[in-house]
């Protein structure tokens, strides 16, 4: 379907690899991650950049990966919730997150921790509305958000070392 004429050449940084596609001029950077480089960590909920679930690290801003054009990203620095640390190893959200008991079914897990990376990277010690806010953007349709606020919490009180 597409013709020669709608490929574009994208250069991105994922998790510290250099990666470089020709890929369609439509194609989202959620698409590109999942389908072309194996990284099921954002999924694809309900994409329409509402629910969160496929938020990764742009630059170091966290976006909604399924409303950004990985043509528009070409140069840029992605984070997926794969990348955040080394293999085998969790995060200070992560940990948070399984002490707190905010993980339930998972699909929305890695965006909420994305976020909340995001969120500690430029905020270290942020206080509740702060935390609602950095979140606003990310659906769990499991929790109830108590567990994850807990999470949040827990994992600005440790220190940054990852």
């Amino acid at each position: 379907m597409n013709d020669r004429s709608d490929l574009v050449d994208v250069g991105l940084t994922v998790n510290g690899e250099v990666v470089d596609l020709r890929i369609p001029c439509d194609e989202t950077l959620l698409t590109v991650l999942r389908e072309r480089l194996d990284l099921t960590g954002p999924k694809r909920g309900c994409n329409q950049g509402v629910c969160g679930a496929c938020s990764v690290l742009l630059d170091g801003a966290s976006v909604r990966s399924c409303l950004a054009l990985a043509a528009n990203c070409d140069g840029c620095s992605v984070v997926t919730v794969e990348g955040l640390t080394l293999p085998g190893v969790l995060s200070r959200v992560q940990r948070a997150m399984i002490e707190a008991g905010a993980v339930q079914c998972g699909f929305c897990t890695s965006g909420f921790v994305v976020a909340l990376s995001a969120l500690l990277q430029g905020n270290p010690h942020p206080g509740d509305a702060e935390i609602r806010e950095a979140l606003a953007g990310n659906i769990c349709r499991c929790t109830g958000y108590m567990k994850i606020l807990e999470a949040a919490r827990r994992a600005a009180r440790e220190p940054a070392h990852e």
